[in-house]
């Protein structure tokens, strides 16, 4: 298989790879199309630099300390290292010389962190099953939308700069790989918010997530926006 022949699953894989949910066998085959495709390189780099930002949309969660115990326990962390070993620089020096080398050690970084926040998530309750980072045209995200099947809701969070004029609200819309939109719901007063979730809106058939800007009570055509498309994204699976 060469998905450099296919956008849609080369963009697919880099996103479950910078989440995490990319495992076994085929986490280790996308790793070794890493090595040598830049474009890859570049997609991974931008979902990692998408899903940094889901941070900045949540309020800041201290973990209990079993948290972190359990994730040390899970990482093995190598014993200290003789006075003979290598110093820590070195191996810097040398990762940072693979092609790769700096990519793996930020998805490490990042992976920690997400590893942090799916872990305190857990402690609450089980955490979503899927989650989209709506952006701009100029890839800002500004809304975070999880779709958790288990309790029926579909969790709208929107970012504290996005401003609405007064006689506007937004709605949410699910778009299928036909171009078909699916009204899924406005945001009351433009802010968070958690909306019923309708089994629409995670079917296979949805290519991605949308947010029109409409008047106050939401688009007058039941069949689509009416205002300007403001943000998208496409559902990640956790």
């Amino acid at each position: 298989m060469n998905i450099r022949d296919n956008p849609a699953l080369a963009d697919k894989l880099a996103a479950e790879y910078a989440l995490g949910t990319l495992r076994g066998g085929a986490r280790r085959r996308f790793e070794t199309w890493l090595r040598d495709d830049r474009r890859l390189r570049a997609l991974v780099a931008d979902w990692q630099g998408r899903l940094a930002t889901l941070a900045e949309l949540e309020r800041p969660v201290t973990p209990p300390a079993r948290v972190w115990a359990g994730i040390e326990r899970r990482l093995h962390p190598a014993p200290a290292p003789s006075p003979s070993s290598a110093p820590w620089w070195q191996f810097w020096r040398t990762a940072a010389a693979r092609p790769w080398g700096v990519l793996a050690l930020a998805a490490s970084a990042g992976l920690l962190v997400l590893a942090v926040r799916m872990a305190a998530l857990n402690e609450a309750g089980a955490p979503p099953q899927q989650i989209a980072a709506l952006s701009d045209a100029q890839s800002h995200t500004a809304l975070v939308v999880t779709a958790d099947t288990r309790r029926g809701k579909l969790r709208v969070r929107v970012a504290a700069d996005v401003h609405v004029p007064a006689d506007r609200t937004l709605q949410l819309w699910a778009i299928t790989q036909a171009g078909k939109p699916r009204s899924l719901g406005i945001l009351p007063g433009n802010r968070s918010t958690d909306l019923t979730l309708d089994a629409r809106a995670t079917d296979p058939d949805v290519a991605l997530l949308a947010i029109s800007l409409e008047p106050k009570g939401g688009s007058p055509d039941p069949n689509g926006p009416t205002g300007p498309v403001l943000y998208k994204g496409s559902w990640a699976r956790l």
